[in-house]
């Protein structure tokens, strides 16, 4: 089969590899899509893994062989799939961290090498400690609908984590595609939603996601949503001048929420006594939960949030590196980016 293998730091090549063997309680799936994420951007431009891996795990596609042990799925089933599934039993399990449990940490989808999500190919082995959170895709729904259930998980999981009440306002900087989802999710819970981006054609997006009021995050626009007191604020960019600016603007009590700061080592300054003397909390919120699967199924497969209006642009496998590289420098018109197998 074909697959995009990672060779080094911005290095993939389209390169011929076995398709995975499966043992009696795997499944073996022909990948249809699999979005590009963030989180495997930074492995492939900075080289913070060891090569050579197949990433891509927002995965949806049909099982074409499941082991004799498997129960629940047969081939010909179309197929959400989720890459981490915790233990349950651990330290960080009983306090609901499931990101830090170590089996969590563990990758359970591949196309070969060191399992890495193996979306950027044309089959994957599906693992069994992950069946828990594979989803079955309705008829009436896509497999790019399916490929972003993974993404929205890890937003419903970040709006979880908040502390809000029905018509608290919330600022959102950053309305790329998961600035978006946070602005629809948070909508959807009631909220006021202020949103934030450079790129005026985010913010017009925005509005239709249910934001209250936008803004450009330059100051060059202003409006009424200046000048509202925020109970919250959600970082969907890594941007330190956006963290110091909306721990400010929060009021007493309130909340930030990071989810893009995922470079270790990187330093800043902050004024702690926020923190202490204003008793605002510094949060933050990384990967997904698999026990809100099915909520975020409902969620995703109803359409209250449609994200099929979030997907602008398509590439083959053969094209895997320039959609890395739209997606590591998007466009005025670019938001989520999948690669297409077939």
């Amino acid at each position: 089969m074909r697959a995009a293998v990672y060779r080094g730091p911005d290095d993939l090549r389209v390169e011929t590899v076995p398709v995975p063997r499966i043992g009696p309680n795997d499944l073996l799936v022909k990948v249809a899509v699999c979005g590009v994420c963030p989180t495997d951007i930074k492995k492939i431009r900075y080289g913070t893994v060891p090569p050579p891996r197949i990433f891509g795990h927002e995965t949806a596609g049909t099982i074409v062989r499941a082991g004799r042990g498997v129960t629940g799925f047969k081939a010909g089933d179309r197929i959400a799939l989720h890459h981490h599934v915790p233990c349950l039993d651990c330290h960080f399990c009983r306090h609901h961290a499931f990101a830090q449990c170590s089996q969590y940490k563990r990758t359970g989808i591949t196309a070969g090498f060191e399992p890495a999500g193996g979306g950027y190919a044309e089959y994957v082995r599906v693992m069994p400690f992950v069946l828990p959170g594979v989803v079955k895709i309705p008829p009436k729904n896509s497999f790019e609908e399916g490929a972003m259930l993974e993404p929205v998980n890890t937003v419903l999981k970040a709006v979880k984590r908040l502390s809000l009440l029905n018509g608290d306002t919330v600022l959102v900087a950053g309305q790329g595609p998961i600035g978006l989802m946070f602005t629809r999710l948070l909508q959807l819970r009631g909220m006021k939603v202020i949103a934030t981006d450079l790129i005026d054609s985010r913010l017009k997006l925005a509005r239709e996601f249910g934001a209250r009021w936008t803004m450009r995050a330059d100051g060059s626009q202003s409006g009424r949503g200046a000048r509202v007191q925020l109970d919250a604020a959600v970082l969907a960019v890594p941007s330190d001048a956006a963290l110091r600016q909306a721990l400010q603007l929060v009021r007493g009590a309130g909340q930030l929420l990071l989810f893009a700061h995922t470079r270790r080592g990187v330093m800043t300054d902050l004024d702690l006594a926020s923190v202490c003397v204003d008793e605002k909390d510094l949060l933050g919120s990384y990967s997904a939960d698999f026990t809100l699967q099915r909520e975020v199924a409902r969620t995703v497969f109803s359409r209250k949030l449609d994200v099929r209006k979030l997907i602008t642009h398509r590439f083959t496998l053969e094209e895997t590196s320039r959609a890395v590289r739209l997606a590591s420098r998007p466009t005025a018109d670019s938001l989520k980016i999948v690669v297409v197998p077939a």
